[in-house]
């Protein structure tokens, strides 16, 4: 086994058949300090609500050693929904920095592209129009994100989708999507509409096990293919020219990407609702932290490009610990963690947009 090679960005290893792993030690250490936060804050969480319950009792209930009414209350009341909120997070990071990476283009997300408005456009017509029950609004939100995808897709289509125009599409198709909806609203009923905005908010409360399965299927599916993908990805930076001489097959791997992008968002949104800016962000967040400043663009922002493990464990420890500063402050289930996510991404769209006009890319 040869000598590992190390460098200033991280460390290759090479094993005895000849491949080679690349260990960015950075990354790694970001990626440990994000699990551990989140984990924490799905801790406090989970002691958080009427009845508190101290974080030392929460661990001790799951080790299988509380009382029958601390098991009552974490394992099936409280232990769903942290694990909603962690695969919703998890997925939103991932999801967003793929369509990030594909656009090269730091506004490309489910948010601006217009695939949450498509999910919430399939929630309403079930809500609306027929009254269906929770899983059939969570089937409705499903498809109306999978079909927006592709007509952002198709729409976006001339030789291939270039980052620019999926994202110009994707804003087009943004605004269309969300005059549907607001049709809608005027169609309804006062109690379809008052279920319809309450679901459009965004919230974890109620979530059970239905929720957790389906999430955590997908999740165990998709990740590891997307990771696996990940090298041609970051060759797709380079542009489609040079990916191809390095032997990617380029419209093969960011159709690959974007369906799993697309599916994630959807899956996210019909399992909490659309949850408002964390594809956004937590891709900016997580890059910030693990790219040297050497390796920034001008103004010190992020460069586009796959960043997918981090901004997986970022997605999932902003939403929990939202959810958690929410019910800290305003109560259990008093403010759906959309409003804060939404204000909170809201500031940062706007800051990162000011750092992108001064570093005069827009």
């Amino acid at each position: 086994m040869k000598t590992p090679q190390t460098s200033r960005a991280g460390r290759a290893l090479r094993t005895p058949g000849g491949l080679s792993v690349r260990l960015d030690v950075r990354t790694l250490v970001v990626v440990v300090l994000l699990l551990v936060a989140a984990l924490s804050a799905s801790v406090l969480l989970i002691g958080t609500g009427d009845a508190e319950i101290p974080a030392a009792d929460v661990l001790r209930t799951l080790a299988g050693h509380g009382t029958a009414f601390q098991d009552f209350i974490v394992n099936e009341l409280r232990l769903p929904r942290v694990l909603v909120g962690l695969l919703v997070g998890a997925s939103l990071g991932l999801g967003g920095a793929l369509f990030q990476s594909v656009s090269r283009n730091p506004l490309g997300s489910p948010d601006v592209l217009g695939l949450s408005q498509g999910s919430t456009a399939g929630a309403l017509v079930v809500i609306v129009l027929t009254s269906g029950s929770a899983d059939a609004v969570t089937v409705g939100a499903l498809i109306g994100g999978l079909v927006t995808g592709l007509a952002i897709y198709l729409l976006a289509w001339k030789q291939g989708v270039h980052g620019y125009r999926l994202v110009l599409v994707g804003i087009g198709v943004s605004a269309v999507v969300t005059a549907v909806n607001g049709y809608l609203l005027t169609k309804a009923d006062l109690v379809d509409a008052t279920r319809a905005v309450v679901w459009m908010t965004g919230s974890l409360g109620g979530r059970d096990w239905s929720q957790v399965w389906p999430l955590l299927a997908l999740c165990a599916v998709l990740v590891p293919l997307v990771l696996v993908n990940a090298r041609g990805l970051r060759m797709l930076e380079m542009g489609d020219d040079v990916a191809y001489a390095l032997g990617v097959r380029v419209e093969r791997v960011r159709l690959l990407m974007l369906v799993s992008a697309v599916l994630l968002t959807a899956a996210a949104t019909a399992a909490a609702g659309p949850v408002s800016f964390v594809a956004l962000t937590a891709p900016q967040l997580a890059r910030r932290l693990t790219l040297p400043r050497c390796l920034k663009g001008a103004g010190g922002a992020p460069m586009p490009g796959p960043n997918l493990v981090p901004s997986l464990c970022m997605g999932a420890a902003l939403l929990v610990t939202a959810d958690w500063a929410a019910q800290r402050v305003f109560g259990a289930d008093q403010l759906p963690v959309g409003v804060v996510t939404g204000v909170l991404g809201g500031v940062y769209l706007l800051w990162l947009l000011v750092t992108e006009r001064k570093a005069g890319r827009i």
